[in-house]
């Protein structure tokens, strides 16, 4: 075997290794670790989920909600909850109580469809206090169609 071949073989080898260990995480749409949200400074609403947001036009929860949705939302649902199109655009979220009890139950439960997860549930993992922040931020984005 001559070196170009010898050459090709350890390069085909490596790209495929490369593919192998480093091809789900780059490709992967979605793949992220919640980031932990501060909430202290607002107002304690008990354990028990709420079917309204305690926090709309609250000015510090828009403040905190806006950080979370930077850090733990936009990677899908886009800048300022403009979807690129992966993830729906959250803008057009229904405003009010119907529109809270959408926004909780898919943020407590997530969204999979056909085995695949479309949505993580992170109702568990970032607390009711930071989802209703959310909410609150995304009030302020509110468009109707």
């Amino acid at each position: 075997m001559n070196t170009t071949t010898t050459g090709r073989i350890l390069l085909g080898g490596a790209i495929a290794m490369l593919a192998l260990t480093c091809g789900p995480q780059i490709m992967a749409h979605g793949d992220m670790v919640p980031q932990a949200v501060d909430t202290s400074d607002l107002p304690d609403i008990g354990e028990e989920w709420l079917q309204k947001n305690p926090y709309s036009g609250n000015a510090r929860a828009i403040e905190i909600g806006t950080s979370a949705y930077n850090q733990n939302c936009a990677r899908c649902h886009g800048l300022d909850a403009i979807s690129g199109g992966i993830a729906p655009d959250l803008r057009y979220l229904e405003p009010g109580e119907s529109g809270d009890a959408w926004f909780v139950e898919r943020y407590r439960k997530g969204s999979s469809h056909d085995g695949r997860v479309l949505m993580p549930p992170l109702g568990d993992v970032l607390g009711q206090k930071a989802g209703w922040a959310i909410r609150a931020f995304l009030e302020t984005k509110y468009t109707e169609e």
